[in-house]
């Protein structure tokens, strides 16, 4: 599967980043993943142009290729004033804006940081509600870090919870082996066509 990892951390090193890191590796130990990730901070420029010209430079149709084209996707950002960040909402009103259906029937695994615990509903008061206006399936379980609890336990619980739900929803489906009916003890079994149950009873 094809996983990309947008991250909207400003700062070098970034919790944000450490969040969007450990999430992407989550997601690996339960499927065969190449992972891209996209630093919006290095992009800042060319979404400020875009915005105001309609034109993407080169790095950005870069990362809108990759956002459009990903079996799954991780989107993390960090909290200001009780939401997601300007620079993580521009990026994807780019990504919209240059194909309204980018992210139909992708599957987001949707992720922030902040300073305090207070802002954990940013996950679905902000980004939940996002996702859903631009049609993604939005996994279950959302991951808010705040500073207290890197090290804390739980983090690291819902992490891999996280991401086991991206992988069996973002993993290709296996081809169906054909209808199945249920035996007598319980189980499932071949279903037989009728026609040759009933050239059986004829004895042909």
């Amino acid at each position: 599967m094809k996983l990309v990892v947008v991250s909207a951390g400003l700062s070098v090193p970034s919790s944000t980043r450490l969040l969007a890191d450990r999430l992407a590796a989550a997601v690996g130990r339960q499927a065969d993943a190449d992972v891209e990730f996209v630093e919006l901070r290095d992009l800042a420029v060319e979404i400020a142009q875009s915005l105001t010209t309609g034109f993407p430079g080169p790095a950005l149709s870069r990362a809108v290729d990759a956002v459009s084209g990903a079996d799954g996707l991780i989107a993390v950002t960090p909290v200001f004033s009780a939401s997601y960040s300007g620079l993580f909402k521009s990026f994807f009103d780019a990504v919209s804006g240059f194909d309204k259906d980018a992210l139909v029937g992708t599957p987001v695994l949707i992720a922030a940081t902040g300073g305090t615990a207070r802002h954990s509903l940013v996950l679905d008061h902000a980004l939940r509600p996002l996702f859903a206006y631009l049609r993604a399936v939005v996994v279950p379980t959302g991951v808010y870090a705040a500073s207290e609890d890197w090290g804390a336990q739980g983090l690291a619980e819902r992490i891999e919870r996280a991401g086991a739900e991206l992988a069996r929803l973002a993993s290709p489906a296996p081809a169906p082996a054909g209808p199945a009916r249920k035996t007598a003890s319980g189980g499932f079994g071949t279903v037989v066509p009728f026609e040759e149950q009933l050239a059986a009873l004829r004895g042909e």
